[in-house]
């Protein structure tokens, strides 16, 4: 019986302990490095009304501020402006857009870093070009190219016809 009782409080000890260490702590404005304040100064007034997860990853974030170069911080810059500009149901479909992406398998998620690398890197035009025939596609002519690239094509395939160029 003792062994049981002891099983017992073993097993809801580590529940418990597993549901604390899944609950974000609280990140008291006073213990951030005078980096993060700094980075976080904007949120001073409100800080200790922020959720707990929040301030965590605001502190992280702080911390990766300060170790970016210069080009670095520009770009996050440019990228925060960018987000700051699309309107909240955009935000929305890129929340979801990245949900799915991060619920593919490692390889997929691969393959589609290199195929926006590999568009990235085309010349202003050709991604236009590109971008106006996807636009003119059917909704049936896009699904038949996205069964296309996701299976892989035999030797000399051709992709499925799309609109006229």
């Amino acid at each position: 019986m003792r062994a049981v009782s002891l099983l017992l409080v073993a097993f809801f000890g580590l529940a418990f302990a597993r549901v604390l260490a899944a609950e974000p702590v609280a990140v008291p404005w006073a213990s951030l490095s005078a980096e993060q304040q700094r980075v976080l100064a904007g949120l001073a007034g409100q800080w200790d009304t922020l959720p707990a997860g929040r301030q965590a990853r605001l502190a992280a974030g702080a911390d990766r501020w300060a170790a970016m170069s210069p080009e670095q911080r520009a770009r996050a810059e440019k990228r925060f402006r960018r987000w700051q500009d699309l309107s909240p149901e955009q935000r929305h479909w890129v929340r979801e857009r990245f949900e799915r992406f991060q619920q593919l398998p490692p390889e997929d998620q691969a393959r589609v870093r290199e195929n926006f690398r590999r568009f990235r890197d085309l010349p202003p035009e050709q991604r236009q070009a590109l971008r106006k025939r996807w636009q003119q596609m059917t909704p049936e002519q896009r699904q038949r190219f996205r069964e296309w690239r996701q299976r892989p094509p035999p030797p000399g395939a051709r992709p499925p016809p799309g609109p006229p160029r």
